[in-house]
């Protein structure tokens, strides 16, 4: 009988891969103890993204994998998540209060990125993180009709009180205009409306803001690859050529700012009948997985056309929350633990763990 050692016990937890990184948790830092009583073991693992959803069936996973060997009698395994500050781009450093930024961007209009983001949004929170949305889409605000909040937002002091909807923090320029008034703004107003709505807002200990930014490659985009601390961004497009060519800019663009792209959606990969049922590529098939290969970023995963989430953007009740079991949310919640995923595998940023010395003259 093998002899039961922790390096063995690490070279079985070698063998398990997570699900959303497909990367073994040795190598994603999960391990923090092993715990050896004979034939028994303990197991202490901690995760660096939020996993309510699925964590006791990862911990009953690595439990079996563990006592699948014959040494091993009885396998407990404890897990639980952690999401840290990550590094961002250029010598910019993380804002107070948000751990991490993620931009959702697409190279055009109309391929669903809006609604993308607020789900995505909701279903990191559905994981247990704390989470906000900033609507960076200053000519075309439409986190306040998607979220079903309105209203001008209250201050604090000198900042912004985020207005919440769901469990999110929001913020928007559509908060402070009616909606059917245009923002006729040139592009120095707007890149400052951003800045303010940013850096003004008083957002409270988020795990992850996410950011949906205006469709191209402008003003808004330089700015925040410029000014605003990234940790990752997103790039949201359809399978039809005409998208997928413009988010191929999109990627580069992200690219030649040093700003980390955590992968691809594939928005409106099938379209669902609502009478039937029956799923099929009305735009084409394959051209995310096409986009994956080209640039080496992953597929994080392909959205459905499905009048549902309409609908449900519509009323204000985004399809993470008004049906939060559905074939639908399932899909947008592994899109979230894949990004998250991919964002827990980039470095750590160090520098808000650093004490803050004062040199005094004497």
């Amino acid at each position: 009988m093998t002899q039961l050692s922790e390096q063995h016990i690490k070279d079985l937890l070698a063998g398990i891969n997570d699900p959303n990184s497909d990367s073994d948790i040795i190598s994603l830092g999960w391990l923090r103890g092993i715990g050896l009583d004979g034939p028994r073991v303990s197991v202490d693992l901690r995760a660096g993204y939020p996993i309510e959803g699925i964590r006791e069936s990862l911990a009953a996973s690595v439990a079996s994998h563990l006592e699948s060997d014959p040494a091993i009698e009885k396998a407990s395994v404890s897990l639980d998540w952690k999401v840290l500050p990550h590094a961002v781009q250029g010598d910019l450093t993380p804002q107070d209060q948000i751990k991490n930024i993620i931009a959702v961007a697409s190279g055009k209009g109309g391929v669903g990125k809006s609604a993308t983001a607020v789900n995505l949004a909701l279903a990191l929170r559905a994981d247990g993180a704390r989470v906000g949305v900033l609507d960076a889409d200053i000519y075309g605000p439409s986190m306040p009709r998607m979220l079903g909040v309105s209203g001008n937002p209250q201050t604090d002091g000198n900042r912004i009180v985020p207005q919440r909807a769901h469990g999110l923090q929001v913020m928007s320029i559509g908060f402070m205009v009616e909606e059917d008034t245009p923002m006729i703004w040139r592009g120095p107003m707007v890149t400052s409306a951003l800045q303010q709505l940013l850096t003004e807002t008083n957002w409270q200990g988020l795990d992850y803001l996410v950011v949906d930014l205006p469709p191209g490659t402008g003003d808004i985009q330089l700015t925040l690859a410029q000014k605003v601390p990234v940790a990752g961004s997103v790039i949201v497009t359809t399978p039809q050529d005409i998208a997928l060519l413009d988010a191929r800019k999109a990627v580069q663009m992200f690219r030649k700012v040093e700003m980390s792209v955590l992968g691809i959606v594939e928005n409106m990969s099938t379209h669902i009948c609502s009478n039937c049922g029956h799923e099929e590529s009305i735009f084409g098939s394959g051209g995310g997985n096409r986009m994956s290969e080209e640039y080496g970023v992953p597929l994080l995963g392909q959205l459905p056309l499905a009048m549902k989430i309409r609908s449900d953007l519509d009323q204000g009740m985004p399809t993470v929350v008004s049906e939060p079991e559905s074939e639908i949310t399932l899909r947008y919640r592994e899109v979230a633990r894949k990004t998250a995923a991919r964002l827990a595998m980039t470095p750590r940023n160090l520098s808000l763990n650093m004490p803050q010395i004062n040199v005094l003259n004497t």
